[in-house]
């Protein structure tokens, strides 16, 4: 067995090193916390723009408070690099990279293997490895630990290794990486042990073990699943009370009065972020080696990825009462974000909605307060500024992400026809506009 008593004792008493395997969404709220509670973190990403930024003490994480980070910054607490080499100085690193799906709907799992490989170059007796990309049922023990076992290192003998589902929910304004519960799952009982002292060192949430990785990896495909299929149920409801002319808004606020039983999902123009819309699919591609197909699972994804479809369709109903086409009619997009209240367009539904509407000819003007440009398809678009005048100019104000900053009185009063696929305008008192919702 490994001698764990070094690395344990360097947990307690916050002198161990740690790395963490990218800087995204959930590397570096990840690392700012672990410098917060008193260790030496060193971030490697391959984005050297990322790497300046964080040396520089400069935030691109919505999550991240700037001052915090600026503080473990100067205090040398937090430093990053691109440089893997400095892992052969760390005592325990997470991998949080990316794991998208391939154009087949295939898991493409490169970014870990790359960060294994380049973990394992550097691996050394005594060292913990948690991996925290959602990924499919299997993957620590198939993919990551033959990876480290190259080296001839044993897990469970020479090292340690869990895996650890990242929990990360942008903008959330309760829960955050420091106060979320975590679960962890260790490849050997002395790995989950390791593992779960480090992060009781680090967070406030509760650490619950479970007794391998594979738990931990389906636990997470679960929740994203759970949200998914119930997503796409409020979708589907949503697009038979259009045609049967009952408010789908005001069935789910009467159904949420129910203290047990029933549980609030809404309906939207579809599916967003790195999570929801992609790990469900993780475990549909996993399935197929034990002859098994998720039908359900992929059932939902038919739904939720109709919807931004749906609503271009809805739109062009609109504008027919009209006398209007969607070919040549200015349509104003408000949100390109995939949720209120942040700037992340990781595989925003809208993106989808601004296509489909350009190849129908709509006359596009977007406004997204959190992002000023973003590119889509080599295709460069601008944020505009959001003034009564460009709302009253526009044949239909198409509300797609619902975020605060939003004036929505400005708009129910210079607007002339509103389509509100988030529900956004629900406390606005007086809507002038012609109206509808999702």
């Amino acid at each position: 067995m490994v001698e764990n008593k070094t690395l344990l004792q360097k947990i307690e008493d916050k002198t161990a090193v740690i790395g963490v395997v990218g800087l995204g969404y959930v590397g570096l709220p990840l690392a700012v916390e672990k410098a917060k509670a008193g260790y030496r973190v060193i971030g490697f990403d391959v984005q050297q723009k990322r790497v300046d930024m964080v040396n520089q003490g400069i935030n691109y994480i919505g999550d991240v408070v700037d001052e915090e980070l600026v503080q473990i910054v100067r205090e040398g607490r937090l430093s990053a690099t691109t440089d893997y080499d400095y892992i052969k100085d760390v005592d325990a690193v997470a991998i949080c990279v990316p794991t998208p799906l391939d154009k087949y709907q295939q898991p493409n799992t490169s970014y870990v293997e790359g960060s294994a490989r380049s973990i394992a170059k550097r691996l050394h007796k005594g060292m913990l490895v948690v991996l925290e990309s959602t990924t499919y049922p299997g993957t620590t023990e198939e993919v990551v630990q033959p990876i480290l076992e190259e080296t001839g290192l044993k897990v469970g003998k020479d090292f340690f290794l869990a895996y650890s589902p990242e929990r990360v929910d942008p903008g959330n304004k309760v829960y955050n990486t420091k106060n979320t519960p975590k679960v962890v799952g260790g490849v050997t009982p002395e790995c989950t042990k390791v593992a779960a002292a480090l992060y009781r060192a680090v967070l406030e949430g509760e650490v619950h073990e479970v007794s391998s990785p594979r738990v931990a990896e389906m636990e997470k495909i679960l929740e994203n699943t759970f949200r998914h299929i119930n997503i796409a149920l409020a979708n589907e409801m949503a697009i038979l009370c259009n045609r049967m002319g009952i408010d789908i808004w005001e069935v789910i606020d009467a159904a949420k009065t129910k203290p047990y039983g029933f549980m609030a999902f809404y309906p939207g123009p579809g599916l967003g972020g790195h999570c929801i819309p992609i790990d469900p699919f993780y475990l549909t591609w996993k399935a197929r080696e034990y002859k098994y197909h998720t039908r359900l699972i992929e059932l939902a994804g038919e739904i939720n990825n109709y919807m931004p479809e749906f609503v271009v369709e809805r739109s062009m109903k609109i504008l027919n009462r009209y006398g209007k086409a969607l070919n040549g009619a200015k349509v104003l997009i408000l949100g390109v974000a995939y949720k209120k209240d942040i700037d992340d367009l990781r595989d925003s539904p809208v993106l989808d909605i601004i296509q489909l509407m350009e190849k129908n000819g709509a006359n596009l003007k977007i406004n997204e307060p959190h992002v000023p440009t973003f590119t889509l398809n080599g295709k460069e678009y601008k944020s505009e500024e959001l003034t009564p005048e460009l709302v009253e100019q526009a044949d239909l104000v198409l509300i797609t992400t619902d975020h605060s900053v939003y004036d929505y009185q400005m708009i129910a009063d210079k607007a002339k026809v509103i389509f509100d696929t988030r529900n956004a305008l629900k406390d606005v008192k007086e809507i002038r506009a012609d109206y509808e919702k999702l």
